[in-house]
């Protein structure tokens, strides 16, 4: 019998976070952040299934703490497009601590909760992500000369108040760069200054994010987008204060996320011609007319595989149904092919169950199978058999020769 088997391409699937902008009713355009992502299986860390965020960084990730960030998972933006300026002085109410107001001073609240987007690929295919700013900073100016304003020491930004928490500072009598952490879920942290700031401008804004991404293992190969955009202002998503006015009141965040997934099938040398044999042999057959109760053969095969596929047949003879069989040309006589698959360990159906001598048929295929890791060149089986009454049929009159093409498709899902 001469088996055929055929894999499917590679298949290119990426993510980028990337999309579509958004604009807001009173203004000509909003700021705008690209987000891109990848994932691509890597042999060297098969268990390592998730998506690498290839956005370029800037800020404080890269230059003071990349170590810090990559243990987060956090990542640093920093932006000119998006400015705050004084609506008028800073005040803070020094003679009645008790009725400091906040918001009229120097003060930071940003959506550090998760927030959820949907992207979609170019065929529909829906998943969500997941997104959070989890840093803010800036480069803080004062614009007038700071007299004895002595409380604009950098020092001073370098202790974040709660629940912020201090990173990095640095400047001079009239300049501040610096940037906090913000924990998830955190409110307002409100910097307590004891004199007027006269004039204040952030002339430009530094923040840093955290996502949480779909498992890619469970999504097609494609491209997938789409955005979230947050509200800028007073009482707004990225708040801060009653007297910073930024020079834009909408920060859009488009997505666009890349899935390239593998699959590819190697057979060993001469294992695309399948010989049926008896268990043990033909011995006992030849030498003592003991017919075997079946012919099977089990041919291994290696897998790498990063996400769903299904597996179906292509018969050159069939049995009238699902199965293949296998025909013996001067006596017309065909009789039916069992083939079943056995899948390497960490891949599963839509039923969470192993893959062991699972049924192939020809035709559309029936199961998916989905790999819990990447699967790098992993041994399978293929099953052929031949069942008892079936062989019995064989081995009844002249000698006889059966033969059959047979292809196996793994089939991936895009």
């Amino acid at each position: 019998m001469t088996m055929q088997l055929a894999g499917t391409p590679p298949r290119h699937a990426a993510w980028v976070l990337g999309g579509f902008l958004m604009l807001a009713a009173s203004l000509s355009s909003a700021v705008t952040q690209e987000i891109t992502a990848v994932f691509r299986p890597d042999p060297g860390n098969p268990m390592v299934n998730k998506f690498t965020n290839t956005t370029p960084q800037s800020g404080v990730c890269p230059g003071h703490i990349p170590a810090r960030c990559e243990a987060l998972g956090i990542f640093s933006i920093r932006t000119w497009d998006l400015t705050f300026k004084a609506s008028g002085p800073l005040r803070i109410n020094t003679a009645d601590p008790g009725n400091l107001d906040p918001r009229q001073g120097v003060m930071f609240k940003l959506p550090s909760d998760w927030r959820r987007l949907d992207v979609v690929s170019d065929s529909g295919e829906q998943q969500t992500v997941e997104m959070r700013i989890a840093g803010i900073g800036n480069r803080a100016d004062v614009t007038e000369p700071a007299h004895a304003f002595t409380s604009w020491d950098p020092s001073r930004w370098s202790r974040a108040p709660a629940p912020c928490q201090s990173v990095h500072a640095t400047g001079n009598s009239r300049i501040a760069l610096w940037f906090w952490m913000v924990p998830e879920g955190a409110g307002a942290c409100a910097m307590r200054h004891l004199i007027e700031i006269p004039t204040l401008d952030y002339l430009m804004t530094e923040y840093a994010y955290e996502l949480r991404t779909p498992n890619p293992l469970g999504m097609t190969t494609g491209r997938y987008r789409g955005s979230i955009t947050y509200s800028v202002g007073p009482n707004q998503d990225f708040d801060f204060g009653d007297m910073m006015i930024p020079n834009d009141n909408q920060l859009t965040f488009n997505f666009t996320l890349e899935v390239e997934h593998v699959l590819k099938v190697d057979v060993p040398p001469g294992g695309h011609r399948i010989e049926l044999v008896p268990q043990g042999g033909w011995q006992a057959w030849l030498q003592r007319n003991r017919r075997p109760e079946r012919l099977f053969r089990d041919q291994t095969f290696n897998l790498s595989a990063s996400g769903r596929f299904s597996m179906r047949l292509e018969c050159e003879h069939t049995d009238g149904g699902e199965n293949c069989s296998i025909y013996e040309s001067s006596s017309g006589h065909a009789v039916p092919l069992n083939i079943a698959v056995t899948l390497p360990t960490g891949l599963i159906d839509d039923s969470g169950l192993p893959i062991n001598r699972r049924r192939l048929v020809r035709g559309s295929a029936a199961d998916t199978f989905l790999p819990g890791h990447y699967i790098d060149r992993k041994a399978g089986v293929l099953h052929f058999e031949v069942g008892s009454k079936d062989v019995e049929e064989m081995l009844t009159g002249i000698n006889k020769t059966y033969r059959s093409n047979v292809t196996v498709i793994w089939e991936s899902e895009v």
